[in-house]
This record gives structure tokens, C-alpha cells and sequence, in this order.
């Protein structure tokens, strides 16, 4: 049978919501080559802004540690998310309702109680401010979209062919390895993708959690601004 193919308003509509998302980046890519410092009208062409930016020390260090930070909390909370989103969808355990419960919490509350929740927290275990604080943050609030997302992932997971993998010698752990994580990969790399771009934007909850010389690029920015 031939696939049925969308009808055109749904094709209209669709390009115009992706217009809509991508054109604002579009201009502000366009206009970062722009001669006048307001970008209020195009005067012209230059790299100017980006050999500022890029002899800006305090940028480069922002950057730097904003790409540190992400890369250490995805790659924990990576691998915690689907930890947590395996037991979850697999087992039933004493207190599994409160903890799902407690788990997504961070997806829902505003980041500014969660912001200054970790603050607290940290205050009261006397644990100075830092790059550490931030990722240990960043970490908190990532593991629940990780968990998210590879849950869904496991919902359409077959588990005969874990039971195949076992009838076959292996034993849970090379199961694992070769059968169930192959298998749940994309929805793990979505997730940790979610991650990473969280923990790049992050600003909220970064700027609590953040001590002296722990500036991320989104604190910068907005500082600059």
C-alpha cells in the first residue's frame, strides 16, 4: 500500500510554524555581520563583532566553563536518567508512586524554587559556591527529562527479545550491553541531547547556584546586556 501523503494546508502549515521558529535566528545570524552596533538598519558587512568576541577573555572563559559544565552533568545525568527510567518502568517496589512522583518534580516546578531550593540546600551543608554547585544543579534537573524521555522509549520496548538474548547464554548484564541499550540508544541520546541543551541555556538556576569565578556564558550575557 502507498503511503498517504499530507495534505498541502498541512504542508503549508508546518513550513510556515518552522518560518516562524527559525526566521528570528536566521536574522540575528545575519545581522551579527552587521557594521552598525545597534543592528537597527544593515550598514554593511564585517567580522569585527566576532574578533571581539573571540579577544574577549572573560567570554572565553564563560564559554568555557559552560561547555565543561554541560558535558559532565549530561553524561551523569545520562546515565542516572536511564537508570532511573529502567527500574521504574520494570519494577514495582516499595514506595515506586512517591518516587515517580518526586522524580518529575523538577520538570514542573518553576526554576526559580528550584533555583533557590539548591541554594538553601547548599547554604546548609555549608558547600561553597561554585563550578561544582552549578553542575551538581544541573544534574538534579536533568535526570528527570532523561527519565522522560527514555521511559518513552521503553514503552514500546519488546522484552522477548531480552528473553531470546538469555534462552541464547547470555546473562543480564551482556543482555544489556548488546541487546536492551542498542535497542532504547535513540531515546537515550535524545535525552542526553535534551540535557545538553538545557544545561547550555540554563540561566535561573545557574545564577544561584553560581559562586565567584564560576560565570557560565548565559550569566555573560545577560550581564552584559
Amino acid at each position: 500500500m502507498s503511503e498517504k501523503k499530507p495534505a498541502l494546508w498541512l504542508r503549508i502549515f508546518s513550513f510556515l510554524v518552522y518560518v516562524y521558529i527559525y526566521l528570528p535566528i536566521l536574522i540575528l545570524i545575519v545581522f551579527s555581520f552587521n557594521t552598525q552596533k545597534l543592528n537597527i538598519r544593515w550598514e554593511g558587512f564585517t567580522f569585527k563583532w566576532y574578533e571581539v568576541l573571540f579577544n574577549d577573555s572573560n567570554v572565553m572563559l564563560a564559554t568555557r566553563n559552560t561547555l565543561l559544565i554541560a558535558f559532565i552533568s549530561t553524561l551523569v545525568a545520562t546515565v542516572i536518567g536511564t537508570m532511573a527510567a529502567l527500574a521504574l518502568q520494570r519494577y514495582r517496589f516499595p514506595g515506586y508512586a512517591l518516587t515517580e512522583s518526586v522524580l518529575y518534580i523538577p520538570v514542573i516546578i518553576p526554576e526559580v524554587v528550584m533555583g533557590i531550593s539548591l541554594l538553601a540546600f547548599f547554604a546548609l551543608i555549608k558547600f561553597q559556591l561554585g563550578l561544582v554547585t552549578i553542575t551538581l544543579s544541573h544534574i538534579a534537573f536533568n535526570i528527570p527529562f532523561v527519565a522522560l524521555v527514555v521511559r518513552a522509549r521503553l514503552h514500546g520496548f519488546d522484552k522477548s527479545i531480552e528473553e531470546a538474548s538469555m534462552d541464547l547464554g547470555a546473562n543480564e548484564l551482556t543482555t544489556f550491553w548488546r541487546v536492551t541499550l542498542p535497542t532504547i540508544m535513540p531515546g537515550v541520546l535524545s535525552g542526553a541531547m535534551l540535557a545538553f541543551t538545557l544545561s547550555l541555556d540554563d540561566y535561573v538556576i545557574t545564577y544561584f547556584t553560581a559562586g565567584p569565578g564560576a560565570t557560565t556564558l548565559p550569566l555573560r550575557v545577560f550581564s552584559m546586556v
